[in-house]
C-alpha cells in the first residue's frame, strides 16, 4: 500500500490525511484515478471489484469510496449496500462514478447510499471541489 500523504487542496482538510478508495475494474482508470488523486495529496487504496472494495472500505476505512457502478463479482450498487450495513464503514463518504447518464442509474446508487453520483469521463479538478464541499 501506498504511503500516508498530506492532501493540501481542500481548504479546511490541510494537514489531515485522507484516504481515497477507488472501486473500478479497468485497470488504466484505476491507474489514472490513483495519479490524479495522489498529485493532489490523497492517500490512495485500490480495489478492482466490488467485493474487494467491501473488504478494504470495512478494513481500511477511508475518507472517501469512488465506486464504478458496473463491477465485476458485485456491482457497486451492492457493494455500496453492504459498507452502509457495515456500522465501522458506513459514515465514508461514497461517490458514485459510471459511465451511465440515465436517471435510473442515478437513482439506485442514491438508494444504495450513495452521497454522489459523478458521470465519467471524471473531471478532476470538479471532482476535488466537490469532495472539499462533502467531506465534514
Amino acid at each position: 500500500m501506498e504511503g500516508a500523504i498530506t492532501h493540501t487542496d481542500a481548504g479546511e482538510h490541510d494537514a489531515q490525511t485522507l484516504t481515497v478508495l477507488v472501486v473500478e475494474d479497468f485497470e488504466d482508470t484505476r491507474y489514472l484515478m490513483r495519479m490524479e488523486l495522489e498529485r493532489r495529496g490523497y492517500r490512495v487504496l485500490e480495489a478492482e471489484n466490488g467485493e474487494e472494495g467491501v473488504a478494504l472500505a470495512t478494513k481500511e476505512h477511508p475518507n472517501i469510496v469512488l465506486m464504478d457502478i458496473g463491477l465485476p463479482v458485485m456491482d457497486g450498487i451492492e457493494a455500496t449496500r453492504r459498507i452502509r450495513a457495515d456500522e465501522t464503514a458506513r459514515d465514508v463518504l461514497i461517490v458514485a462514478l459510471t459511465a451511465h447518464h440515465e436517471t435510473e442509474y442515478r437513482a439506485s446508487a442514491l438508494a444504495a447510499g450513495c452521497d454522489a453520483y459523478l458521470t465519467k469521463p471524471i473531471d478532476f479538478d470538479w471532482l476535488i471541489d466537490l469532495l472539499g464541499r462533502l467531506l465534514p
